[in-house]
């Protein structure tokens, strides 16, 4: 079920958000209701203490990781290479 929703803008501003949906080829209706939820995506969502507890327990693990480093210049060299950078595995594998 929908519901209505009545807000009152001084002119200017009823102008300026007009103006802003007309660009984009939208009704005001459908512009605010794209604002609206975009706003709601932007809000925190969930309980903090929940979150806080997740990376406490993640922060608390430790896995294998190559030097900085090295993983860095692998990088860029994929990045300028145009070729795929094999993993450390698959490396070493090839070079037995």
């Amino acid at each position: 079920m929908s519901k209505r929703l009545q807000v009152l803008l001084p002119d200017d501003e009823f102008s300026e958000i007009r103006g802003l949906a007309k660009r984009e080829r939208l009704t005001v209706a459908a512009w605010v209701r794209r604002a609206l939820d975009d706003a709601k995506r932007r809000q925190a969502t969930g309980d903090p203490a929940r979150k806080i507890a997740v990376i406490r327990a993640a922060a608390k693990n430790e896995f294998p990781s190559g030097d900085i480093a090295s993983m860095l210049g692998e990088i860029e060299r994929g990045m300028t290479s145009g070729q795929s950078v094999p993993p450390p595995a698959a490396r070493r594998r090839r070079s037995r």
